[in-house]
């Protein structure tokens, strides 16, 4: 009798830890990023958002501004994560680790770009904002680089960003701006794997 007592108890207590683990381990693995998905990417090193805004340089190409923006409660850096022109993908498919996407910003409609022109103040390669709904080229093409194991693009992964044209990862860093975006630091392209050019998406929102 106690014996069957004994085995039963054991039974209840496997059968209870087991789904409590499983639930521990899919809560870690964060939310899915899907194409459309809205997010906020941050940047590991500095935890300020990749960020845009209807202010041009005023060197090199002209374009709208990417900067790196210190507070989390901001509008103008939400991206919303698009497939290519020419892709299969539809809206909420999820983004494997390798895939080629596109960024746009949400409130401007322009594309994250980059190209050979020399950024403002390191003069790596600049980053900007360029098109729109209707205009894309391939400069507007970020290839995801997952780090560690991941196979799809989860929320709070460490990621890189390199850029297909020119090789360049986004990166960022301490430098900031004192006129265009006063307080606002540098991003731009280095074509090097650095510790200053991961990021995370750190809020992520529905499908647009």
């Amino acid at each position: 009798m106690s014996f069957s007592f004994f085995a039963f108890a054991l039974f209840l207590y496997l059968g209870l830890d087991v789904p409590e683990a499983s639930v521990s381990a899919a809560a870690s693995e964060g939310v899915e990023i899907t194409y459309g998905s809205v997010i906020k990417l941050m940047h590991e090193r500095t935890k300020c958002r990749l960020h845009s805004h209807e202010v041009p340089y005023g060197s090199g190409s002209g374009q709208q501004s990417v900067t790196g923006f210190p507070n989390v409660d901001d509008s103008n850096s939400y991206w919303i994560i698009r497939p290519l022109p020419d892709s299969s993908a539809q809206q909420g498919d999820s983004i494997p680790n390798g895939s080629i996407i596109r960024m746009q910003h949400m409130r401007t409609r322009k594309w994250l770009h980059s190209h050979l022109h020399a950024s403002p103040i390191t003069g790596n390669l600049e980053v900007s904002c360029f098109g729109g709904d209707r205009e894309s080229d391939t400069g507007d093409y970020w290839r995801l680089e997952i780090e560690g194991n991941g196979k799809t693009w989860r929320q709070d992964q460490r990621i890189r960003l390199q850029h297909v044209d020119t090789g360049g990862y986004l990166h960022s860093h301490n430098k900031k701006y004192s006129r265009i975006a006063g307080g606002q630091q540098e991003v731009c392209g280095v074509r090097e794997k650095r510790p200053d050019n991961v990021w995370l998406a750190a809020e992520v929102s529905i499908s647009q």
